[in-house]
């Protein structure tokens, strides 16, 4: 049975923008699991997710204060359909990251990311695969504002997908 996967980091709610788009709300709500790679900002996001998702897995960022700190991990991880991720919010730079990360997690499959807002999707040369969905409330010098879907099956992570957002200003 296949689980359907939603990727968020870097909300800065309510910093960045008033609320999540409608459109990435019926995502989370529809989605199986939920990764957020820290930078929340408020507790009040926190909160609602564990209200209307099904399940949701969280780290805390750089951004983030002292309950948040305490209601979540600096890593967290988890297995899913065969699948071995971690999840942190900071890799550091992007040169030489899939390097350092294989290192730091060599008994991992996926580690997803945040802090940059910059969507990456790449494959360390030993297998570890790196995701960051960007960010849906702050593009910096993206384009657009983003977030992640991904389906997990037997063992395989498939069908990940960057999908751009409208910011939420009013």
């Amino acid at each position: 049975m296949s689980t359907r996967l939603v990727l968020i980091a870097d909300t800065h709610l309510p910093k960045r923008a008033r609320g999540l788009h409608p459109d990435l709300w019926q995502e989370l709500e529809a989605a199986d699991v939920v990764f957020h790679a820290g930078d929340w900002v408020e507790p009040a996001l926190l909160d609602e997710l564990q209200l209307r998702c099904r399940r949701l897995v969280g780290v805390w960022g750089n951004n983030d204060g002292d309950e948040l700190h305490s209601r979540l991990p600096e890593t967290a991880r988890v297995e899913i359909e065969g699948i071995r991720f971690a999840m942190t919010h900071e890799t550091g730079a992007a040169t030489g990251r899939e390097k350092r990360c294989a290192e730091r997690f060599p008994d991992t499959d996926v580690l997803v990311f945040g802090h940059s807002h910059i969507p990456w999707d790449t494959t360390a040369g030993t297998g570890l695969r790196l995701l960051n969905p960007g960010s849906p409330t702050d593009r910096r010098r993206q384009p657009v504002c983003t977030y992640m879907t991904a389906v997990a099956d037997d063992g395989v992570l498939g069908d990940v997908r960057v999908v751009p957002v409208d910011r939420v200003t009013a």
